[in-house]
């Protein structure tokens, strides 16, 4: 999918587990998604590669429109991130959509009063983690109209 403005959007997947990563790639992949998917370990390597700064200071990338967030990381979690995210003039218009095993309750206020857009518990299932990123693919890709300004 391409921005308002050509680039192709990139989504930033920010989970600290391998084995999350490597399923989502496959679901975007399984649902014929062809939208750059950027992955980072943590909120600090999210942050980082947000403001192209530290080790991704000379990645290119086309233009974020929407970012996958894990609550529970290393150093900076989903949490603190998101905060950083929301007050940030630059970065505070990207739609997050927190993708975590949470189903806390306080997690579930709490993002939504940091700004977050959504809340989606992981599914337990490959098939249903395919279920999650076509619904996703369609509705932020398909349906919603994404500011053109975005970080870039």
């Amino acid at each position: 999918m391409m921005g308002q403005n050509g680039k192709a959007i990139t989504i930033v997947v920010a989970d600290d587990d391998p084995d999350d990563r490597m399923m989502i790639e496959e679901a975007f992949e399984e649902n014929r998604l062809t939208n750059n998917l950027a992955f980072v370990e943590d909120g600090e390597d999210l942050i980082d590669y947000l403001r192209s700064q530290g080790k991704y200071a000379d990645t290119p990338r086309g233009p974020v429109g929407v970012i996958l967030l894990d609550l529970n990381m290393p150093r900076l979690d989903g949490r603190e991130a998101l905060k950083i995210i929301k007050a940030d003039p630059d970065l505070h218009r990207i739609p997050v959509v927190v993708l975590t095993t949470s189903k806390a309750e306080e997690d579930i206020l709490r993002t939504y009063d940091l700004g977050v857009s959504s809340f989606i518990t992981k599914p337990v299932t490959f098939d249903g983690l395919v279920e999650v990123i076509k619904v996703l693919g369609r509705y932020w890709f398909e349906i919603v109209a994404l500011p053109s300004d975005y970080a870039a």
